[in-house]
């Protein structure tokens, strides 16, 4: 469990997501759903179905995390495969959602710090962050702040509340691993 700076008021309380925080968490992602295009998943998931994503998430070792201010769970943030296929298993992806309206409160930050801390005792050694809507000023600014690369953005490619969406690619070393910073690429062959 991680808490950050406990001297100041209002510093949110890390810990591992229980089973009593899924309406909370529920509650949180389908504000995201409904009017935001940080996803773009255009239905809400029900509360068994962000359940059964948990427990997928935790039994591949993964931590799902949820952020408190003062006992109210304020956010939530996990990391989940990459992509399914076996070479990409030392590559995981980021995900972190704060509550309307918590904003600016250090939320996200000291979730995507614990997340990253947590990874880090683990076997992967890249993290990458498909951040929805090129607008998404925090979300951005958010993971640079945490080492955060910025490696692309794909174009166009979501449509939702009308209009279309990118998503920026972000990308943060773990564990020591390199980041390929100057674009070149190796092949054998």
């Amino acid at each position: 469990m991680v808490s950050l700076n406990t001297a100041r008021p209002f510093v949110p309380f890390v810990r591992d997501a229980a089973p009593a925080d899924f309406d909370s968490i529920a509650h949180i992602y389908s504000h995201y759903v409904r009017n935001a295009l940080a996803t773009f998943e255009e239905v809400a998931p029900s509360i068994d179905d962000m359940r059964a994503r948990h427990a997928a998430i935790v039994a591949a070792g993964l931590p799902y995390l949820v952020a408190e201010l003062d006992g109210v769970v304020a956010g939530y943030a996990y990391a989940s495969t990459y992509r399914p296929r076996s070479a990409y298993r030392h590559t995981i992806e980021d995900s972190v959602y704060v509550a309307d309206g918590n904003g600016g409160r250090g939320i996200g930050l000291a979730l995507l710090a614990a997340l990253i801390d947590r990874c880090e005792r683990g076997p992967w050694r890249q993290m990458i962050a498909v951040i929805g809507n090129s607008g998404n000023a925090g979300s951005i600014a958010l993971h640079a702040r945490l080492g955060f690369e910025h490696v692309g953005v794909l174009r166009d490619v979501g449509f939702k509340h009308g209009r279309w969406v990118d998503t920026v690619l972000m990308q943060r070393a773990l564990n020591g691993a390199s980041n390929v910073a100057d674009g070149s690429v190796a092949l054998n062959g």
